[in-house]
């Protein structure tokens, strides 16, 4: 068991964010098998409140880096605080987001703050964030594990998704996740993880 868990820590500190993407395509049962992990996690009386929406199409990808890149402008000259520009400084963003078309797959996750019973009526959800954060977890650890890297973008706002995608208006966009194979030459920043004592208390 010790021996399992070190090997799984070590193989999830090798994962990375990455901005920058082949356009190589990924097999869609590599990404089915992922998904279908992610609807594993446990949720709030297990009614498992999130959808799965994956986008390979280009136009789609175009639309929605167009969508998202309005906000993020908006974000970068307007809405962020100077402490928040900052902080991002060191990670080399700003309002382009040209991954949004490169990498061949997006995967856009929403939550569902109710679902429908069989005769169309309202059924309650609960604990719905941390219940599609969970699945979100599930799922990038999954396609880390089979070799694709990832990068949550989460413009905001993201209504854009429903209107594109064409999500009911019950379900919120909760982030979008880029998927793909690093480039050739991607590069990640050089960061530091808080070790365990930092990050763990044992009473």
């Amino acid at each position: 068991m010790e021996r399992r868990a070190a090997s799984f820590a070590a193989a999830m500190g090798r994962r990375r964010s990455v901005r920058h993407f082949s356009t190589r395509s990924v097999p869609r049962p590599v990404l089915e098998e992922c998904l279908r992990a992610a609807g594993t996690a446990p949720s709030g009386a297990n009614h498992q409140p999130w959808h799965f929406v994956v986008v390979e199409d280009p136009a789609v990808k175009r639309r929605i880096r167009e969508a998202a890149e309005r906000e993020e402008h908006a974000f970068y000259t307007r809405r962020a605080p100077p402490e928040w520009l900052e902080a991002l400084e060191p990670l080399g963003t700003d309002e382009r987001k040209p991954f949004l078309e490169e990498a061949p797959a997006l995967i856009a996750i929403f939550a569902e703050r109710h679902g429908l019973d069989p005769d169309g009526h309202s059924l309650q959800h609960y604990y719905v964030t941390e219940s599609v954060g969970i699945a979100t977890g599930v799922l990038i650890t999954a396609l880390h594990y089979a070799g694709l890297a990832t990068l949550t973008h989460t413009p905001s706002p993201m209504k854009f998704l429903n209107d594109i995608l064409e999500r009911p208006a019950h379900e919120r966009p909760f982030l979008l996740l880029v998927v793909g194979y690093p480039a050739a030459d991607a590069k990640v920043p050089d960061i530091r993880r808080k070790p365990l004592e930092e990050i763990v208390s044992f009473r």
